[in-house]
């Protein structure tokens, strides 16, 4: 039997902590909002996606079943309100580096054959995407049929407009651009705390300063522009043109989870303008009193005190971070997994080469004791449930808010304490590491043979042996000192040296 902790979260929308009830009849639905591909996905970007990960599979634990869909943003949009479209900057990127690259005689495995197709620089970045979402463990890159891209949605954004259109919540101005008038919609502002009053011209269109001109409040945000020369259009009678940015996730939501939803996600950069023209859009054209029950949002990622900025040099990518950039050398999966879950997801996080050790620290301690539980159990099985001690403190932890800090709390004395049924401790451990998936790669902690690159750490074990027994202690030396270059940590055993690879 599953029993499910107490659970109660903070929700972003009545800005306070409520419980959340499990549904029994139905999974709990979950929308996140994914990213826009016109470039590599950051870890700021992953720290809120590996949150919404982390509630699906706190969920799952806890006995609930789970619908939880996240978006692909395809369509081009601009990166201010008088800035050059996303797309075409990325075209123009990926067209310098093909450039250079041809003359250089390099070839990138997987480049844009065509860097003026935006769907082709859509794709390439979704699957790099996609990839890095695997690696880091990200359950949702495993079910394709929940990741709905925008281009394969605009018809439904087109009858979303034509219903905000019909009742009076959306209008055309004198050039044809469809808006989302806010003060149809009284509660506009309740979840980033605005009121009408406040709001400047152009914050929440997303628009160029020409066409406030044809708004009737200044915070009235696109849904349709018609506009020949954009880089990606659709032919519709409201125009030849592209949609605006909020009402691809109210669509894409509506369609696969319906009307209302339990649980929406994303960063605290999103909570306004998108965020709260979702809510706008999705209850003017449901009718429904909300659209989702909870708002979740993930607080910002500074890098060594300082915002993440190319510019800074302090900019970092998944494949960054586990290629060896900021340690200078590589880092398992699951150490950076853990580095960006283990902190509170209401709180400021500062990503440090410090933290990334403390996390190595910690990821190998847990891989470590699994492997021992494993072995220790030999072929013996045994079932617990989330009633176990050590589980059931795990559970109400992260049921208070996702309290990461107390969840671990918890499982650490738990896993340096005694083990007398290897087989049931084994059993518990698996229910709290599939909340945590420590091993997103499943790769083992320990190297026993030559790697990839013909590096043997085992022959190096065995050198060191034999130069102690003949007291070479030069010699000994000379080898640890290799192993310790190549990012391994050398252990004396009763049954000789061992090398473990280093996680970070």
């Amino acid at each position: 039997m599953t029993t499910a902790p107490a659970i109660q979260f903070y929700n972003s929308l009545s800005h306070g902590l409520e419980p959340f009830a499990l549904p029994t009849d139905r999974p709990v639905t979950i929308y996140s909002c994914g990213p826009t591909v016109y470039d590599y996905a950051h870890i700021g970007n992953f720290r809120s996606f590996l949150f919404a990960d982390l509630i699906r599979r706190f969920l799952e634990a806890s006995g609930a079943r789970v619908r939880h869909v996240m978006n692909i943003t395809d369509v081009g949009h601009m990166t201010e309100d008088t800035g050059e479209d996303k797309m075409a900057q990325a075209a123009k990127k990926l067209a310098e580096k093909k450039k250079a690259d041809k003359k250089s005689g390099t070839v990138e495995e997987g480049q844009v054959e065509d860097p003026s197709d935006p769907y082709q620089i859509a794709r390439f970045y979704e699957n790099a995407f996609l990839q890095d979402a695997k690696t880091l463990g990200m359950k949702l890159a495993e079910e394709p049929e929940n990741i709905p891209r925008a281009t394969e949605n605009v018809d439904g954004m087109l009858s979303m407009i034509h219903e905000l259109l019909a009742s009076g919540h959306a209008y055309k101005s004198e050039g044809g651009v469809v808006y989302y008038s806010v003060e149809s919609f009284p509660e506009y502002g309740k979840l980033s705390g605005n009121t009408l009053d406040q709001l400047v011209a152009g914050q929440g269109g997303r628009v160029s300063e020409d066409e406030i001109a044809g708004k009737r409040h200044p915070a009235d945000f696109l849904l349709w522009k018609p506009d020949t020369s954009h880089i990606m259009k659709w032919d519709s009678d409201l125009g030849t043109g592209y949609p605006g940015w909020h009402i691809e996730c109210s669509v894409m939501a509506r369609r696969l989870l319906g009307d209302t939803i339990d649980i929406h996600t994303g960063g605290e950069d999103l909570i306004f303008p998108h965020h709260e023209c979702e809510i706008a859009q999705t209850r003017g054209a449901t009718g429904e009193d909300r659209f989702a029950r909870f708002w979740m949002h993930a607080r910002f990622l500074m890098v060594e005190g300082a915002k993440m900025s190319k510019s800074k040099g302090n900019f970092y990518t998944v494949r960054d971070v586990l290629g060896g950039k900021v340690t200078g050398r590589e880092v398992h999966p699951g150490v950076l997994r853990y580095e960006l879950t283990k902190s509170h997801y209401r709180a400021n996080m500062n990503f440090t080469a410090k933290g990334l050790s403390d996390s190595a620290a910690a990821v190998r301690k847990l891989i470590e004791f699994k492997a021992k539980l494993k072995s220790d159990a030999g072929d013996a099985v045994a079932e617990v449930d989330n009633s176990h001690p050590a589980v059931a403190a795990f559970l109400a932890a992260l049921g208070d808010d996702l309290n990461m800090s107390g969840a671990l709390g918890a499982l650490f004395p738990w896993v340096g304490g005694p083990h007398p049924d290897p087989a049931e401790s084994l059993a518990a451990f698996e229910i709290m590491d599939a909340v945590l998936c420590t091993d997103p790669s499943s790769t083992t902690a320990t190297e026993s043979a030559a790697d990839a690159g013909g590096f043997d750490p085992t022959a190096l074990c065995q050198q060191i042996d034999e130069a102690r027994a003949a007291k070479n202690w030069a010699a000994a030396d000379a080898a640890r000192d290799e192993l310790k270059a190549a990012g391994y940590e050398v252990r004396n055993d009763p049954g000789g040296t061992i090398a473990v690879k280093e996680l970070a």
